[in-house]
């Protein structure tokens, strides 16, 4: 009993929740679900290694080069680089990206130290923060090649800069989740998001434009940079490298004051959290709205052709778009890229290369783009159904109906989409050829066609609960990610022969026969398909459930 009564200390404490993490993965991989998201998680990760390595041989090239070739003082633009990337990479991300909920923790009677400790923990498990280190390791290793003396100095400005980042990072990530706790707030998060989104297309053809004359003027502004993290442990290497010791010890407490301060910040957070800080948002009295008849008939009567089952689907889903404010936002991200990629390839005047590409070969890539976008979210359908799933199985309503409805929203959805990008394109550019137009539409018919059962197959068997209005913390299923990619490259691989058959044969118009033929097909098969999945959803009915309730 004394043996239970005893104080744990910070270390002990973290042990124990490691080890209670651990055990919630392994026991959480006895269903068939979760071991195939973790697949998709490892592969999509194994992926993503790809770039991380090949900016490692960059980074390392680049340290290397600055030093052996006496420029010591651009090594700051390395540190800068990575930054940069620590910092905005988990806000980029913030939509995709898993994300723990620390407050859990607290459930357990957890020393402040250790709640603390572990939240750091897991700034160095983010996968920017991976990816950083690595960069950081691959300049060392290239620095210590071209000048050994630098090594040490290399090690303490790296460790310095990794605690730096690490703490800033949390820190930031706690001011914006409390940030986001209101709606308003959050609404206008969402558009500063996506406009930015956007606007980084238009980096490329501003420093194109623009490059030759900025360079001096991003000279003249270095030295008001000095005294941020990036110049601070850039001055550390430069000093050591010059002999210049005075500099050395200027980026060391620099870093430290920089490490200190944010420290101090995010330790103030954690306590408010750690006392009780409570982030919801109460939902205000509000008088009940009485429903207008009228209004409802209205609604029936332009929604008379379909069944009243698959209306009132189409209704819901219509409702649920316009609820979340995010995926309204994205619907206008394909008509800003046709005017983007038409300003840069397309054109009587392209920005970037000096001949304009065809529009009989830009109009259907610039289709698939707008496909490959809007599909992705059929892929986990019922996201946002949460505990609502369990009413689809006690009404008297079949699945059948219930993709129908899902599926006829979507596809409204990419014909307006289409319409739009196509008057878009249409002024811009100009249309092409009426054989590759025509084909064009029958490829984006059999294409989506071709998506929709394989995308209700993946909602039923991999769901995901996600929450309305809300980027942080809301990640896709791992296997639902690898099939929709699986998907678009094996459509886009069928269709681009097709369409280049025309040009082999000389005859114009035999794509769009062909695409005509496999859109009746893909067609055909969405409908044959709808029985099984409707008995797939009865099987699969407890995981529907347990997925999108808890």
């Amino acid at each position: 009993m004394a043996a239970i009564g005893q104080v744990l200390g910070v270390g002990a404490q973290i042990k124990l929740v490691a080890g209670l993490r651990w055990r919630i993965l392994r026991n959480s991989l006895r269903k068939k679900n979760n071991r195939m998201d973790l697949l998709g998680l490892i592969i999509s990760a194994t992926l993503g290694s790809i770039f991380v390595l090949g900016m490692c041989f960059a980074f390392g090239a680049g340290a290397y080069n600055f030093l052996a070739g006496g420029q010591e003082s651009w090594i700051a633009l390395l540190f800068w680089a990575i930054f940069l990337f620590w910092q905005g990479f988990p806000i980029m991300v913030a939509g995709f990206g898993a994300t723990f909920e620390f407050r859990t923790l607290l459930r357990f009677p957890l020393k402040l130290g250790a709640f603390y400790t572990i939240s750091l923990a897991y700034g160095l498990a983010d996968v920017g923060a991976i990816a950083s280190i690595c960069w950081l390791i691959s300049m060392t290793v290239g620095a210590t090649a071209a000048r050994p003396a630098l090594a040490p100095v290399m090690v303490l400005a790296a460790i310095l800069f990794v605690l730096m980042n690490v703490t800033l990072e949390r820190l930031v990530g706690s001011w914006l989740e409390r940030l986001l706790a209101g709606r308003r707030t959050r609404e206008l998060f969402y558009v500063l998001f996506v406009v930015a989104m956007i606007s980084i297309q238009f980096i490329q053809p501003a420093v194109r434009r623009y490059g030759h004359t900025a360079l001096p003027r991003i000279r003249h502004l270095s030295p008001y940079l000095a005294v941020f993290p990036g110049s601070l442990a850039g001055r550390m290497i430069t000093g050591a490298a010059r002999h210049h010791f005075n500099d050395v010890w200027i980026g060391v407490g620099g870093l430290l004051l920089y490490l200190g301060v944010f420290t101090g910040f995010l330790w103030l957070r954690y306590s408010a959290q750690y006392r009780g800080e409570e982030l919801s948002e109460s939902v205000a009295p509000a008088r009940v709205a009485v429903r207008s008849t009228a209004r409802t008939q209205v609604n029936g009567d332009a929604l008379s052709l379909l069944s009243p089952k698959i209306a009132t689907m189409l209704r819901k889903e219509f409702h649920y778009l316009t609820r979340n404010s995010f995926a309204a936002l994205l619907l206008i991200i394909p008509p800003v890229m046709v005017v983007f990629f038409s300003s840069q390839f397309a054109g009587r005047h392209p920005s970037v290369s000096h001949h304009a590409v065809s529009t009989d070969l830009f109009f259907p890539g610039m289709m698939a783009y707008m496909i490959f976008i809007l599909m992705s979210p059929a892929y986990n359908c019922f996201a946002y159904e949460g505990r609502g799933i369990q009413s689809y199985f006690m009404a008297p309503v079949s699945f059948r109906e219930i993709l129908l409805g899902k599926n006829l929203m979507l596809v409204i959805v990419l014909a307006l989409e289409l319409i739009l990008t196509i008057a878009v394109f249409n002024y811009w550019v100009g249309l092409p050829s009426t054989a590759v137009f025509i084909a064009t539409i029958m490829a984006a018919t059999f294409v989506v066609a071709g998506q929709l059962s394989v995308a209700n197959w993946s909602s039923l068997s991999f769901p995901r609960k996600l929450q309305f209005g809300q980027m942080r913390g809301q990640r896709q299923s791992g296997m639902a990610v690898l099939i929709t990619f699986g998907m678009q490259i094996l459509l886009a691989g069928i269709s681009a022969p097709v369409m280049f058959m025309g040009r082999w044969t000389g005859n114009s118009w035999l794509p769009a026969e062909a695409f005509a033929f496999l859109a009746a097909a893909a067609i055909g098969g969405y409908f044959a398909s709808l029985h099984a999945l409707t008995e797939l959803a009865e099987k699969k009915k407890e995981s529907l459930i347990e997925a999108l309730c808890r």
